[in-house]
This record gives structure tokens, sequence and C-alpha cells, in this order.
């Protein structure tokens, strides 16, 4: 892609992307909505979505985002569901929607009928999180989610290899089928555990410069996919296995790069997933324009047959998956919170398909080595496109207000408050006496308003999450401790342009100007985090 359109893309989506901030509407719906619209605008450039860019080079980054912000111990706790979902519901769709599809579509063979099973099996749930998160879903849900779509792209790409294999008339049986699963699923997982320790160890040796380690954690996801996949195996769970153990081990590193890091992959991730989605609507003509012998009527049939399919496979497959373990066992009724219908309800719902689906169809040959075309490989490029929208449209767009009318229990604030404080009030104490042991020792002397002063901020900290629960003002709608806070900043930006009018002045230089700025920055975005959480 040249640079200029690539600079179109990633302008377009990201004003687009912060949009829709200021709307109702998801952000990735509003984006696919202008993607599609702007297909339509005459001299767009023709953007093709290439597979060899966004498997190796746009999955990973967001893959090791998702790992980043996800908790490994609650994915551990929910690991059955989740694997459930990843693996069972991602194979079982596959099988469904592939017969579906060789029943309905005449003349497609079955071998083909899987391979597009496999392309349209897997939801991606970058929607639904952010909806779920968005509408205070109850955070085992969204655990679920969020796990179910860092494993199922791995679980896709394999069941769609070894479809492809046979469509194309390679040798491919049952037993070779399940053994490039386990070579791909065990092999990934192998080579993140060899490079997660020594990664993170580097990491930690690296903490005097927050800009290598950065540079490394830019890397981190490239070379474990590309390591993985190298060698055959899945370069996906690679990348999920590392992600999830840097994000367990992050408090290991230095405090200037966990800020910087954050920052660079919202960043990435925003860019990324903003590109991508808009990237599904561009799709559009390319997708028209290879539909060949199908008709307009034809092909769209077989669009709507297998959206309902694709759907109602979800919904067929979750309900047993959530209570027939709990009537079968015991230990997991014991082990695991109770459910209504509402849940399953909201999970099976939450199935929006997305780019990875779109970027396996395009991997599709156009020819096979030695064997021919790829039976009807328009048609199913044609119905990957339609499901996708589809799904993110008529899904994406109904999720919120089901969710609202199913009434889900919340977010229980008060409690995350109230656990918040009881630990931030053991973390102070603690850090008292550490204080008070430091300074029996006369090489930590310090005069005694500077050692007040360590006292009050430590006492600032932990009453500062106790007065959360407390009354709010009634003209402001603040507590005691955001009133507070607010007018710190206010302080600070009273400070900065001090500096600013010295500088200007030339009182003081450029070189100092940063210095004193970069202090009150990190005390602005202290004063915002807490008040933010």
């Amino acid at each position: 892609m040249a640079v200029m359109p690539l600079l179109l893309l990633v302008a377009g989506s990201a004003a687009v992307a912060g949009l829709a901030r200021r709307t109702p509407v998801p952000a990735p719906l509003l984006l696919v909505a202008a993607g599609l619209a702007a297909s339509a605008v005459p001299g767009l450039p023709d953007y093709t979505l290439d597979p060899h860019i966004v498997l190796p080079l746009v999955l990973p980054p967001l893959l090791h985002t998702a790992a980043l912000d996800s908790s490994y111990l609650d994915l551990r706790a929910n690991l059955r569901p989740v694997a459930l979902l990843s693996v069972g519901y991602v194979l079982f769709a596959t099988l469904v929607v592939g017969w579906a599809a060789h029943l309905v579509i005449p003349d497609l063979p079955l071998t083909a009928a899987l391979v597009l099973g496999a392309v349209v099996a897997p939801p991606d749930a970058v929607a639904a999180t952010a909806i779920a998160r968005r509408l205070g879903l109850p955070h085992r849900i969204t655990t679920i989610l969020q796990g179910e779509s860092l494993v199922n792209d791995a679980t896709a790409i394999t069941a769609y290899k070894v479809a492809l294999a046979a469509a194309l008339g390679a040798a491919a049986t049952w037993g070779e089928g399940l053994r490039a699963f386990a070579v791909a699923s065990l092999g990934g997982i192998g080579i993140g555990v060899v490079l997660m320790v020594p990664l993170h160890w580097l990491r930690v040796r690296l903490r005097e410069s927050a800009l290598l380690e950065n540079t490394l954690s830019l890397l981190i996801p490239f070379v474990a996919y590309a390591a993985a996949e190298q060698v055959g195996a899945s370069g996906v769970l690679a990348v999920v296995v590392v992600g999830l153990y840097l994000g367990h081990r992050s408090w290991q590193v230095d405090f200037e790069t966990r800020l910087q890091e954050e920052a660079v992959w919202k960043m990435v991730s925003f860019i990324l997933e903003s590109a991508v989605f808009a990237l599904i609507g561009l799709q559009l003509p390319v997708v028209l324009r290879g539909l060949g012998r199908f008709s307009g009527p034809q092909a769209l049939w077989y669009a709507v047959v297998l959206f309902l399919v694709v759907v109602l496979a979800r919904f067929v497959w979750v309900f047993p998956a959530t209570y027939l373990p709990r009537a079968l066992s015991a230990r997991i009724r014991a082990r695991e919170p109770g459910t209504n219908w509402t849940a399953p309800v909201i999970v099976g719902w939450a199935g929006m398909r997305g780019v990875v689906s779109l970027a396996i169809a395009f991997s599709i040959p156009a020819a096979g080595h030695g064997t021919g075309a790829f039976p009807a490989r328009n048609l199913v490029l044609f119905l990957t496109f339609t499901t996708v929208i589809a799904t993110l449209v008529v899904q994406g767009l109904t999720l919120p207000p089901l969710i609202r009318a199913l009434k889900l229990p919340g977010r229980d604030v008060q409690a995350e408050t109230l656990a918040e404080a009881q630990a931030q009030n053991e973390a102070s104490r603690a850090a008292e006496e550490r204080l008070q042991e430091l300074l029996q020792d006369d090489r930590n002397a310090l005069p005694g308003p500077l050692a007040d002063r360590l006292r009050t901020i430590m006492e600032r900290r932990r009453n500062s999450v106790w007065e959360r629960l407390g009354a709010v003002n009634e003209v402001t709608g603040e507590s005691a401790d955001e009133t507070y806070r607010r007018l710190a900043r206010e302080m600070i930006d009273t400070e900065r342009q001090v500096f600013v009018r010295l500088r200007d002045a030339r009182r003081i230089d450029d070189e100092m100007l940063r210095t004193l700025l970069r202090r009150l920055d990190l005390e602005e975005a202290t004063a915002y985090r807490e008040v933010a959480s």
C-alpha cells in the first residue's frame, strides 16, 4: 500500500474513532459504517486487505495489548468456560457452519465449506468487551469474553489450515488434523513459555533505560509470533502466553517504563483497532468485484442463511456449555458461582466477527499448488464479508439495549471501593512502619518537615479512597478528595503558565522548562489517575 493511502486510512479512521467517543454508537460499528460509506466514494484508493500484513503485523500487537491488560488469575479461575468457547465452540462452529453451507450452496464441496466454517468461526470480542465495560457488565462475563478472544484465533487458524489442505487435494485425515492442532497449540504455548522468562529478565535488567525497555516491549509480540510460526506452532498462543506473563509481572519493571509503556500501547492499539475496523468496510468493492457467476439475490440468500446459522450455532453451544458441566459435576457447582439464563444470552449474542475472519479468508490461495483453483473462493470471501458486517451491525447495535433490558447485576462499585480502601489502608500502614524503621538509621536522617511530608502523603493516599465512600458536595457532586485534587490541578496549571512566562522572558532556558514541566506532568498524571479510579 502506498504511503498516501495509508496515511489517509490512519488519519480517517482515527478521526472517526475520536468522533465515536461523542456518540452512543460503539467505535467499531461507526468505523465499519464509515468504511462502507467511503468505499462508494469515486477515486478512493483500493484498500485490499492483505493477510500477509494483518496476520503477522497487526494481529500480534493487538493480542499483546489485550493480554497485558488481562488478568492471568481471572483467566485461570475461568479456564473451563474460556476453553469451551475458544476451542470447543470454534471447532463446533467450523463443523456446523461448514455443513450448513455445503447443504445450502450447490456444488460447494464439503472441504471448501469447512474452510468457510473455520474462517467465520472465531468471534472478535473487541466490540463486545468495549460494550461490556461501558455498560458495567459483571466482571466474570467480561473476563470470559476477553479470554475467548485471546485464544480462539489460534483454534480457527489451525482448523482453517487443516480444512484448506483437504480442499486443495493435499492429504488431510482426521488423525492428521488432530495432530496438526496439537502441534500448533502445544507448540505455541511451549514457545511462549520458553520466551516469557528471558524476555521478562531482560526487561528487568534494562530498568535504568525506559526507552530501551519500551523498544523491547514493541518488538516482543512480533518476536513471539514469528518464532512460533517459524516452527509450525501457533504464533497467536505464543503472543498470548508471553503477554499474560509480562502483564502479571509488570510491577517488577521501573515506574517510568510502565507509564511510557501504557501510553505507547494505548496509542498503538487505538490506531490499529481503528484502522482494521475501517478496513472491514472498505473491502466491499473488492469483494463485489470478485463475486463472479453468483447472482446478487442468490448470494444474498446464502449470506442470510449463513448469518442465521452462525448466530444460532453459538446459542446451541453456549447454553449446554454453561449448564451441563454444573449438572454433571458437584465440584464445579461448589467452585464456580451460579448463573441464571441472562448470562449465557449475553455471551451468546456477543459473537461479533471481525478482521481476523476477513484476513484468513483473503489468505485463501486463488489456485492450489498444482491442484487448480480453490472452489468458489470469491463466494467464500463474499460470505465472510457479509457475516462480519451483519454480526457487527445487528448484534453490535442490539447488544447494549439487550443488556439493559435483561437488567444484569452490574459492578458493585461500593464494594470495589471498600476493597480498594482496605488494601490501601493495609499498604499505607506497612509503608509507615517501614518509614519509621528507615528514619531510625542515621544514614536516612531527614529534617522534621520533610519526614512529616512523607507521612502526610501516605495519610492522604490512605484517606482518599475512604472519602470516595463518603458524602459528596451538593453543588459539584464531588467528594472532598476529588475537590482537593481538582484544586491541586488548577494550582499545577498556574505553575505551568508561570514557567512558560519565565521561559519567554528568557529568565530560564528551554531545557530547564522541560525539566520543570515534566515534574508537573507527573504530579498531574498522578492526580488524574487517582480521580479517574
